[in-house]
Order: C-alpha cells, then structure tokens, then sequence
C-alpha cells in the first residue's frame, strides 16, 4: 500500500511539474511588417498553439480590422499597441517582428525591459541600433546584388498624393514578396495588402543598451528575399544566433513548419526565467 501510494504521489509531481512548465512557456507576440496584418501569421498561429504556447497576433493601428486613420498612424501608435498586447499576457513574452515590425519590437522591448520581454526574432527585420530606423538602416547597407537593393521594393510603391502612405503595386507583389509561396496564400494576401503610413519606417528608436541591449536577439535570415538583402542587417546588433530559412520574404506562407521549428527552438534557449538572466 505505502508503495502504492508512493508512485501515485510521484505520478502526481510529474504531472503538476509538466503542467507548470506549460504554463510557464513565454506567449508569443507576433507583429506584421508593412503593408500587411495580422492575417500574415494565420498559417503560423495554430502550428505555435499545437505546440501548447499562447500565441497572439495584433493588427497594429491602421491595419486589418483596426480603423486608425492610416495617415496620422506612428511609429509610436505602433508601439503603445504592442506594449499593451505583451502586458496582457501572463509571464514573460517573446516578441516576433517581420520585416519593419523590427523596429517596432525594438522599441517595445526598450519600454517592457527585461521582466516582461524573454526574447526578441527578427524575422528577415530591421534590426535597429539607437536612433536607427527602418529607412536609415536601408540607406547604411545599401546592396549590390540584383533585385534586392531596395529599389525593387521603393519601384512598387505608390504614394499617396501627400506623401503619407504609400501602397504596393499588387502586379508586382508576387515577384517581389511571394515568389515561393502557394498561389492561394499569394490571392489571399493580395486581398488584403493594404496602405502603410510612411511616418513608421522614417522615425528613429530610442533605445539603450540597458534595457533593449540586454534583451537576447535572434535573427531569421530569409536568403531568396527579394525586397532586400538583409544578410548585414542580421549583424547590426549583436544576437544569439542566426538562422538561415531558405524562402522569400514570406516564410509565413512558404516554409511556415520551418519557421516554427525555429521558433520553438528559440524558446527551449529563452526558458530560463527573465529574472534569473
């Protein structure tokens, strides 16, 4: 009997054990790049909340269903948003930034600091140093290689008359963002794309080396982009690794399970407790 109860005491351990590590996993906060929504991740959230995480992906204000006048939309209305999402959830955070949404989590984890941010991903992002923006990081790596300049991106915008917003041309969308992606993903996002305010990519961080600098980085290294070439970008800042995903711009359409793998890697580093780093 007392053996019995003995391996009835241990099973129960085990499993509370088990359910608090669960509970313990940093929630996800993946934030969209330019142009796009939270739609962008609608491949990636279920393959995240299989995997027993909390995962929450906001349309930042004038995006998807949020209804902010896109033209006065910045940089910091960006930023408070996220803030605001990560302070909802319970624990610690590991926050995912896709392309400009780089900057934006750079900011953000400079606001939450340490006790709330577990880790940063720059997702073929603009990784930013203090007083760096989306556009002044284009302008300091500036690249040779075809197609991937910058150019190609600038090429299939149309700006708005006051020079607000601009928009993407969706002929050319394909080539430029979704060349590896399912043609369904390529019409479901061309749907959707929608106007970008130029305040957001022109507007410096404010960060420090105390609070942002400390935070562990991890950068997704998208090879076959074709918007630009971010292989010097991904050392901009010092990081705890680089990965490599051999996709477009887009991993999130054409190599969501390997995105993920990465992802989940990236917590099995950050599982330490915050407080503990």
């Amino acid at each position: 009997m007392e053996k019995t109860i003995l391996l009835i005491l241990s099973a129960m351990t085990m499993l509370a054990t088990d359910l608090f590590s669960q509970s313990a996993k940093p929630s996800f906060v993946l934030v969209h790049g330019g142009w796009h929504a939270a739609w962008s991740w609608n491949k990636v959230v279920p393959l995240l909340q299989n995997k027993g995480y909390t995962v929450v992906a906001p349309d930042l204000p004038g995006h998807g269903s949020d209804s902010a006048p896109t033209a006065t939309v910045t940089l910091e209305d960006y930023v408070n948003r996220v803030v605001e999402v990560a302070r909802q959830q319970n624990g610690p955070v590991i926050l995912v930034g896709h392309s400009s949404g780089g900057t934006v989590i750079a900011q953000a984890a400079e606001l939450l600091g340490t006790q709330k941010v577990a880790s940063l991903i720059f997702l073929d992002a603009f990784m930013p140093l203090n007083g760096e923006s989306v556009i002044s990081l284009v302008q300091k790596y500036p690249s040779n290689s075809e197609g991937t300049s910058g150019a190609a991106l600038a090429e299939s915008q149309i700006f708005s008359s006051d020079q607000k917003t601009s928009t993407l041309n969706l002929d050319k969308v394909q080539e430029l963002l979704y060349h590896d992606c399912p043609a369904n993903d390529v019409a479901f996002a061309k749907s959707r794309l929608g106007p970008q305010p130029l305040a957001t990519i022109v507007t410096p961080v404010t960060v420090t080396d105390q609070r942002y600098g400390i935070i562990p980085k991890y950068y997704i290294l998208c090879t076959e982009a074709k918007d630009f070439d971010k292989t010097r970008i991904a050392s901009n800042v010092p990081t705890k690794q680089i990965y490599r995903l051999k996709s477009s711009h887009s991993p999130f359409f054409s190599m969501p399970v390997q995105l993920v793998t990465i992802l989940d890697e990236v917590y099995q580093k950050s599982a330490e407790p915050v407080s503990n780093r």
